[in-house]
């Protein structure tokens, strides 16, 4: 099986649009949460969100070409430029037909259908804009990501609700792995802070009712009451090996492991016991040849939620035994939110930036573990060691698991 190595990364977060700014406020310890902007909140419980900010498409891309994308597809547009410009390559020394892209959204231009939908109520069908579909579909952020860089490689969306940006960079490492490809554009893109969008989470009650900030993201806490809904886009260049090191590529990690499982248990709620969580943790480390005592960092799914951080840590246990007390495991959606599709593209540069300054961010916000969640969670203040091998989970409702395996890369 070929090697698979991240060479490229671009992102657009709550707490800054681009990887560097984005880390830089990941090590401050700032998070992104304030009250939502984007609608009148005053009839919702729901008062707080992780929203992008200063993000003017015109300024970032094409105008034209923006008002043709529902925001989802500009965040991924636009991090997918920053992840191209960073791994170096150039078009016009590859064959496009070799470059694909797997970029997926859990939710699409959910903004769209609401804003469309209220003039076909109100004004009848032949005012619906004509690009609605093209626009609100998944599959358009990695259609005019292709589009924008001209790759007409394979070309696909995995959607699995907050598993999506995972389960998109796993497949993408499959498709390299298996030679269909040898440069990937992978990750998950997100923009649901939408009236439609926090009330179907509200009436869940999967989202927090805090009111301060700061107290608002809380995995593993005792006072923990859901997770705060997020936005933005993380996607990275993927790159085989032999590839890679041809062209002189800066090669910044390397993918070793996946696992891709099933819960069947619920629609919205875990394994009670984490076996499924558990199961994908067990594949990746089978695939990358390593054993729970070399696990130094996993970045947990971590939302805030008590089913979500209860059954997690049921499975971490469960995946690594007595080494599950011995790692670090921390959720950066204390600093950002839930991402939603997104999640785990802007979480698996988290675990890339870890391993090149062996930084472990801190659990933000979080101040006393819940008695059963009895794993560190690096809470209180954030650690430099050596991180040379980092897992990061990610699940989502209908019972989808995922989990990838990163190490430092070695020659």
């Amino acid at each position: 099986m070929k090697r698979v190595v991240v060479t490229g990364m671009g992102a657009i977060t709550p707490i800054g649009n681009s990887v560097e700014a984005f880390w830089k406020r990941v090590k401050e310890g700032k998070h992104g949460i304030r009250e939502i902007t984007k609608f009148d909140t005053e009839a919702f419980e729901v008062k707080l969100a992780a929203e992008v900010k200063d993000f003017v498409p015109k300024e970032r891309m094409d105008f034209k070409a923006a008002k043709r994308m529902s925001p989802f597809s500009q965040y991924a547009v636009c991090a997918s430029r920053e992840a191209w410009e960073q791994s170096g390559l150039n078009l016009e020394q590859e064959d496009p037909f070799r470059i694909g892209v797997c970029i997926g959204s859990g939710i699409g231009g959910l903004q769209d259908m609401e804003s469309e939908e209220k003039k076909l109520l109100e004004k009848g069908p032949g005012r619906v804009k004509p690009l609605l579909v093209p626009m609100m579909i998944t599959n358009m952020a990695a259609g005019n990501v292709a589009i924008d860089l001209g790759l007409k490689g394979k070309n696909m969306n995995v959607v699995t609700a907050c598993a999506t940006g995972t389960h998109c960079i796993g497949e993408a490492y499959r498709t390299i792995q298996m030679g269909d490809a040898d440069v990937m554009l992978a990750g998950g893109t997100e923009a649901g802070i939408t009236p439609l969008g926090v009330a179907g989470f509200s009436s869940l009650t999967a989202l927090t009712k805090a009111t301060n900030p700061d107290q608002a993201s809380l995995p593993f806490d005792q006072n923990r009451g859901g997770f705060v809904i997020g936005e933005g886009a993380g996607v990275v260049v993927l790159e085989e090996l032999e590839h890679a090191k041809k062209r002189g590529a800066t090669i910044l990690a390397e993918v070793v492991g996946y696992g891709a499982t099933c819960d069947a248990y619920h629609i919205t709620s875990p394994a009670e016991n984490g076996e499924g969580a558990a199961k994908a943790m067990e594949l990746a480390m089978q695939e990358a040849g390593i054993a729970p005592s070399e696990v130094d960092y996993i970045n947990a799914h971590g939302t805030g939620t008590h089913h979500n951080d209860l059954f997690e840590t049921r499975a971490i246990k469960l995946a690594l035994g007595d080494a599950a007390y011995d790692v670090k495991v921390n959720s950066t959606k204390s600093l950002i939110g839930h991402l939603l599709g997104a999640a785990g593209g802007v979480e698996l540069i988290a675990c890339v930036k870890s391993m090149e300054d062996n930084f472990i961010h801190q659990t933000v916000g979080t101040t006393k573990a819940d008695e059963e969640c009895d794993l560190d969670y690096v809470l209180h203040q954030p650690l430099q060691q050596q991180v040379n091998i980092a897992l990061t989970n990610s699940l989502g409702f209908g019972g989808h698991n995922a989990t990838l395996a990163l190490k430092k890369y070695e020659a």
